[in-house]
């Protein structure tokens, strides 16, 4: 189908509304982290680097980061794990309630992440009776990036051909073997685009993570609330959130390489 040019013109016009909505305030808040003024008068009156040189020496910063990057770790590992067992599982095997599973293994990322702040912290506090920590923040991360490792490998194995598990079966090879030999190596991209895409989830959750973090435990998108409202704070969120946007483009682009490679 060809489009006539003035249909061109209003398709890029309006595409270039909607990009220059989304990243002008980035692009404020470049700016802003180089503004000498404290209060971020707009236009900055001058611009400085003290700001970036105060955020790199707070250590409560720093403290923040190591936090986030240890959740971050520990619910990608288990939801690289409890979303493969699962995507294989549902993929496998035909059962009834197949697509029920499969549905509840979704719902958490459809779900408003207040709504399942409130309901993971009645289910710590109230249903199990334990103490919020750096546990229950790990675990309630757990639950919604489960569903990027799931997508990513069930994807993958709709893709996959089944014959060459049955010949590795076929030849003796018990299930591990098959899965460390077979399996594994077609699933790795799909693990690799997932646990990225579910390490960036998780880095900067802080809806879930204000519900169901215990005192002390404060991550990095915690510290960055905390802070903003502070006087003379704001510059150095700024500058947080400069590096963090930076930061962010990493994994994306990774994964976006690894879908590429996945697809062709």
């Amino acid at each position: 189908m060809r489009i006539s040019t003035s249909a061109k013109w209003v398709l890029g016009f309006i595409s270039g509304l909607v990009l220059l909505f989304i990243y002008l305030p980035l692009f404020v808040v470049l700016i802003n982290s180089f503004n000498a003024n404290k209060n971020m008068v707009w236009p900055p009156p001058a611009l400085t680097t003290e700001w970036w040189g105060k955020a790199f020496k707070s250590l409560g910063l720093w403290e923040a980061v190591a936090t986030s990057v240890e959740v971050a770790i520990a619910s990608t590992l288990l939801a690289l794990v409890l979303g493969t067992l699962v995507a294989m599982a549902l993929s496998r095997y035909k059962f009834f309630g197949r697509q029920v599973v499969s549905l509840l293994v979704i719902l958490p990322i459809a779900l408003p992440g207040i709504v399942t702040g409130i309901a993971l912290n009645n289910a710590f506090r109230t249903i199990l009776g334990l103490q919020l920590t750096m546990a229950t923040v790990i675990i309630a991360h757990a639950t919604f990036c489960v569903v990027t490792v799931y997508n990513n490998v069930m994807a993958r194995l709709s893709r996959m051909n089944p014959n060459l598990q049955d010949a590795s079966a076929d030849l003796g090879a018990g299930l591990w073997t098959t899965f460390r030999l077979v399996t594994f190596p077609q699933l790795r991209s799909a693990l690799f685009a997932g646990g990225l895409l579910a390490f960036g989830l998780s880095f900067d959750e802080i809806i879930v993570t204000t519900f169901t973090a215990g005192n002390g435990v404060v991550t990095l998108p915690i510290w960055i609330y905390d802070n903003m409202f502070r006087p003379g704070q704001a510059p150095v969120v700024n500058v947080v959130a400069v590096v963090l946007v930076l930061a962010s483009m990493i994994p994306i682009y990774f994964a976006q390489r690894v879908s590429a490679v996945q697809d062709s």
